[in-house]
């Protein structure tokens, strides 16, 4: 899978992310709460400066800049951080953003309290090398202890089952229902698998089915917390949906002492 072919998904999926959410606002304001709660948990309360490096159309970046946070954006998808951008500032919250391979952060060392990357973004890299290279760059752009906060899928259960297929979800919109669902074609090593992501919104004459492709490694959190131990993070805590509130298992760990090379 190459940068092309995951920037090319994301840059089809910018228009039409929010339409996975039955209310992308009250989406992003639930998101920011459970991440300010982990953040101020273990940070302290105050304003903290947060990088977002897979921020999207910026559902968790909007959130927390609208509570108080000082955040920054970026993705590898140029077409996603425009739109960021301009939902913000629809919103009155200020979010700057760059396009940016998380393997190659354009920012100085130490410059924020806080890296976020959710919403199962790190399994698009497909290697332990790649894993490790963008955990490396996340904990150089952190300040001395400053928190990492990772989620991912449960690929743990998934890695057992290998399903074909999550289940679909359908949200309302004020133009009738649009339906999500999802292909998984497993590849034979039994950790990587091809996505097929369709989403059929109403149009006047039935369906306009929209499907783009994409690929992720089905890590496991010890799979991941290996690669986060190996790039240089202390305190590495997995939190579950039942303590966190998120949806997917959040993998929060502090940066302490001068980066590894």
């Amino acid at each position: 899978m190459s940068d092309s072919s995951v920037r090319a998904f994301y840059d089809s999926f910018a228009p039409d992310y929010h339409r996975i959410f039955p209310d992308w606002d009250a989406g992003m304001a639930r998101q920011a709460v459970v991440f300010d709660d982990l953040i101020r948990g273990r940070l302290g309360a105050g304003r903290h400066r947060v990088l977002d490096c897979a921020c999207g159309i910026g559902t968790q970046a909007i959130g927390l800049a609208r509570i108080g946070h000082q955040v920054v954006g970026s993705d590898l998808s140029a077409v996603a951080v425009a739109r960021a951008a301009a939902e913000a500032a629809a919103r009155g919250a200020g979010l700057p953003v760059v396009a940016a391979d998380m393997r190659r952060l354009p920012f100085g060392p130490s410059g924020f309290d806080v890296v976020l990357c959710a919403d199962n973004a790190l399994p698009h890299l497909l290697t332990g090398q790649d894993v490790e290279a963008a955990l490396r760059q996340m904990r150089r752009v952190l300040r001395g202890d400053g928190l990492l906060v990772l989620t991912v899928r449960d690929y743990d259960e998934v890695r057992r089952t290998r399903p074909a297929a999550p289940p679909p979800q359908v949200s309302g919109t004020d133009t009738g229902r649009v339906i999500t669902f999802q292909l998984w074609h497993w590849h034979e090593d039994g950790e990587r698998y091809d996505l097929e992501h369709f989403q059929l919104v109403p149009a006047a004459d039935g369906w306009d089915v929209r499907v783009r492709r994409t690929t992720y490694w089905a890590l496991t959190r010890r799979q991941l917390t290996d690669l986060a131990d190996a790039a240089g993070f202390t305190d590495l805590t997995w939190h579950v949906t039942a303590q966190s509130g998120y949806y997917q298992p959040v993998l929060t760990a502090r940066s302490a002492g001068p980066v590894r090379r």
